[in-house]
């Protein structure tokens, strides 16, 4: 029988694991603290268990929808209501028929509400300037600020951008957040012409989806798997080197070596890398460093919020006064199985806060904020309870020109016997992305 450890208790990694056992293998799974699940956490905030971490799923693709299929989990919808967007100018329903910010129809009610007329009217000009037939655009804040003016980009597309791939439009990969973007401009001869096509050719059924009970309840049906099909868990064993060996790979841990057929490599970015650089000398060197994150949970009683004045949530562009956070989910308005889990007007809100505004940032921050992007006056919210979870988001994917590094890093583990790679740092930030490349590696035994 193949045996293999998974470095890695993350969703990659037990999903990694999983995918390994039902494979016929042995299965030893090392996590490096006392917690499975990574970025897919929950803590018990005001008496009820929230989502500190990943709340939502792309539901693109199968591996996701199968896995919760397999693990008697059902997926659930989010509410119709909309998002919205916080402005220098004010708070508006952000803008429907897009792709990363970029509007479909620059001169819609909503788009010109929050842009004004004049700002509308450049970016419809979109639509009369020349095509490009000869290259590729590569930068996506250029593209739309080239294409749409620099009112889109700073006003609809940063605040997406920032807030949901944790990196700034300028730094962005076309391909890697839009792809088929640069071919659909390329046919259509105009950037809102492709999203619109972009938009129709999704897969019905592609928006978001949640579970009942928060998406930390997937972690707790993966460990329920992992001991039924007898994988050994190990929590609070890092893996601190990683060698060949004849016929097999060794693994150092502070309670002693693992021994193996093969590994697969699911931890963070930062751990995996540093077990990489002997393995794979020159190609790792210079690797960015992931966001620094911040998010504040705050369950509140606040019968003011009852109608969801902001939807589902708020993101905030730049520029607005007062306010340090990036965005701010109202969740018990966006998951109906968390409201129906709440008395008569308590709610629960998530703010996130990221890079600098990720540092020192506490209870009495977020509700001011909170406050101030739902309209409301602080007094009017009574926290009952609060959760600070700092977090690093994996987002260098989404990089101009580490699309091609992190396949040369895979080109060069396919070639080393027995090792496989995977997690957010190299498949993308997102949970579908994550799930699906840890389903491959495991079984790729």
């Amino acid at each position: 029988m193949t045996s293999v450890v998974v470095i890695g208790g993350g969703a990659a990694g037990l999903v990694a694991a999983r995918s390994a056992v039902l494979a016929g293998a042995e299965v030893t799974l090392l996590e490096a603290t006392d917690r499975l699940g990574g970025a897919v956490a929950s803590e018990e905030v005001g008496g009820v268990r929230l989502d500190t971490g990943a709340e939502s799923i792309a539901a693109r693709g199968r591996t996701a929808l199968d896995l919760f299929a397999a693990l008697g989990l059902e997926p659930v919808s989010p509410a119709a209501s909309g998002a919205w967007l916080q402005t220098s100018g004010g708070p508006f329903p952000l803008p429907a028929a897009g792709i990363l910010g970029i509007p479909g129809s620059p001169l819609a009610d909503d788009v010109r509400a929050v842009l004004g007329g004049r700002a509308a009217l450049r970016a419809w000009l979109d639509s009369v300037l020349p095509v490009l037939t000869i290259g590729r655009e590569t930068n996506l804040g250029r593209l739309v600020r080239r294409r749409m003016g620099s009112a889109v980009l700073d006003t609809l597309v940063t605040p997406v951008v920032r807030n949901v791939y944790a990196v700034d439009p300028g730094e962005a990969d076309v391909e890697a957040l839009a792809p088929g973007l640069n071919g659909a401009l390329t046919r259509s001869g105009s950037l809102s012409s492709a999203v619109l096509q972009l938009r129709a050719s999704a897969p019905a059924g592609s928006a978001v989806r949640g579970l009942d009970g928060g998406m930390a309840t997937l972690v707790d049906a993966l460990e329920r798997d992992l001991d039924r099909f007898g994988v050994r868990v190990l929590r609070s064993t890092p893996a601190t080197a990683l060698t060949r060996e004849p016929g097999g790979w060794r693994v150092e841990t502070p309670s002693g070596p693992q021994v193996a057929d093969r590994v697969i490599l699911a931890g963070s970015g930062a751990s995996a890398r540093r077990l990489l650089a002997p393995l794979l000398p020159g190609l790792l060197e210079d690797w960015p460093a992931a966001h620094r994150t911040t998010v504040v949970t705050l369950v509140v009683d606040a019968p003011v919020l009852d109608e969801a004045p902001r939807g589902s949530g708020v993101l905030v562009a730049d520029g607005v006064p007062g306010v340090r956070a990036g965005a701010l989910t109202h969740a018990s308005a966006k998951w109906p199985w968390l409201a129906a889990r709440l008395p008569a007007g308590r709610h629960v809100l998530r703010l996130s806060y990221r890079g600098d505004a990720a540092e020192g940032t506490g209870a009495e921050e977020a509700l001011a904020d909170a406050a101030r992007l739902l309209g409301r006056e602080p007094w009017e919210l009574t926290v009952v309870g609060s959760a600070v979870t700092p977090w690093t988001q994996e987002s260098q994917r989404a990089l101009i020109g580490m699309r091609s590094r992190i396949e040369d890093v895979r080109a060069a583990v396919a070639e080393i016997p027995g090792l496989e790679v995977a997690g957010a740092w190299v498949a993308g930030t997102g949970l579908a992305s994550v799930l699906a490349d840890g389903d491959r590696a495991g079984r790729a035994v």
